[in-house]
């Protein structure tokens, strides 16, 4: 069926598959994102609850490495801040690519539906002539 597509059509379908893509890996990020996210505010919520004489450990690679309660404390809101704005980024990224999908859809839309196409290609699909 591409086959018989004007030139602009196949070259607005790509992009179409391009932004799906896109926007199926941003999905991808932000669900790691969220994850990551929650992890670090648990964990937060955990050092509360702890002693600040408590023993603690961070994995460092392989390792674990004592370290003191304020400085694990630093490390995990600093995580959180980031993970905020690394989401934060995300979202917005997601809004931009369903916005040019949308865009991208409407073109290839009126392109096909204008362009004399008509047919099960165009607005509406097969038996849309009305009566």
């Amino acid at each position: 069926m591409q086959g018989n597509l004007p030139p602009e059509a196949q070259e607005k379908i790509e992009q179409l598959q391009d932004l799906q893509e896109t926007a199926q890996t941003v999905a991808v990020q932000k669900q790691e994102a969220e994850s990551s996210l929650t992890e670090a505010e648990n964990a937060l919520e955990q050092l509360e609850e702890i002693d600040e004489e408590t023993a603690m450990y961070r994995q460092v690679g392989e390792l674990l490495v004592e370290t003191e309660y304020d400085e694990a404390e630093d490390e995990l809101d600093d995580k959180v801040n980031s993970l905020e704005i690394r989401l934060e980024t995300l979202e917005k990224q997601e809004e931009r690519v369903q916005q040019q999908f949308e865009g991208l859809q409407e073109e290839l839309e009126e392109l096909l539906g204008g362009g004399g196409m008509g047919g099960p290609a165009g607005p509406g699909g097969p038996g849309a002539g009305g009566a």
